[in-house]
């Protein structure tokens, strides 16, 4: 079984790779440029490379338990940004300050056109691409939430195996 609990952290890091390379092709390749929410996404993604790197490294001696863990909740956390970033572009809620820029607190006229010069290109509302009515962010929502559930099942198993 440790041998399947191994491949569990491999698999999450070959996921997480291919999660962020689909992610830099469409922004770099199709021009389908981020808003702060879907850079947001990619974080969880870039940490569970990191711990999975350390458990496939560290297995022997700590065991695969723990690293399967914090993977199912660096999956869970990318779903659930990618989750709050679908109800943004339904319009089921508004998005944070940094989807629209904040231009309230401005006291000045060269303060309000600095404010305005920095407000992301991106709109986190803005559907860039979807396919079969599904956005990238919720394709991040099922993503994550399948492997957080895998990451989540195999450090189970790996938990009563030892």
């Amino acid at each position: 079984m440790a041998y399947l609990t191994k491949n569990a952290l491999w698999g999450a890091l070959l996921a997480s790779i291919a999660a962020l390379g689909t992610a830099f092709v469409a922004q770099y390749v199709f021009d389908l440029w981020p808003c702060v929410l879907c850079l947001y996404q990619r974080w969880p993604y870039a940490a569970v490379i990191a711990i999975s790197l350390a458990g496939l490294a560290l297995h022997k001696r700590v065991g695969t338990t723990p690293f399967l863990l914090l993977c199912a909740l660096g999956f869970a956390v990318t779903a659930a940004i990618a989750g709050y970033h679908v109800g943004v572009e339904q319009g089921w809620w508004e998005g944070t300050a940094e989807c629209v820029g904040d231009t309230a607190k401005a006291s000045s006229l060269q303060d309000l056109k600095a404010k305005i010069m920095s407000t992301p290109i991106v709109r986190c509302d803005e559907v860039a691409w979807s396919l079969f009515g599904i956005s990238m962010a919720g394709y991040n929502v099922i993503a994550g939430a399948v492997l957080a559930v895998f990451s989540l099942f195999a450090a189970l198993s790996s938990s009563r195996n030892n």
